[in-house]
């Protein structure tokens, strides 16, 4: 797996969570009407989750800057939110039940970029 850059990082992870926020503020106000209570859920846990690893990724790229090697584990959350957060969307807003069986590979993204940051270490061997 290749290892993203730290400015790369922190510029991913400043979209994917300014994208959240866009994205809740459409669904509480532009959704509401159009989807079922579930739905709206679904679309909210999308969301809910790309804002943490959002924010995660902007932790990736400070810990990169400062000789970190998190490029890894910000590969797996970027793949973690297209799977995870873009299936739900999709699940969400057409319905589409093909997407179902994505949503836990994305789970499993997101899991071990938790894991390859836990065992991240510095470029020094620190």
């Amino acid at each position: 797996m290749p290892a993203m850059p730290a400015a790369s990082t922190i510029r991913l992870g400043a979209l994917f969570a300014g994208l959240a926020v866009a994205l809740g503020a459409f669904a509480a106000h532009g959704l509401k009407h159009h989807l079922d209570d579930y739905q709206l859920t679904i679309f909210e846990t999308g969301v809910r989750y790309q804002m943490y690893h959002g924010l995660a990724l902007l932790l990736c790229g400070a810990l990169g800057a400062a000789g970190w090697r998190t490029g890894k584990a910000a590969v797996a959350f970027v793949a973690g939110i297209v799977l995870f957060s873009g299936s739900l969307y999709g699940l969400a807003l057409v319905q589409w039940k093909w997407l179902g069986p994505v949503t836990p590979v994305g789970g499993v993204a997101f899991l071990i970029g938790w894991l390859l940051l836990i065992v991240a270490r510095r470029s020094d061997g620190a």
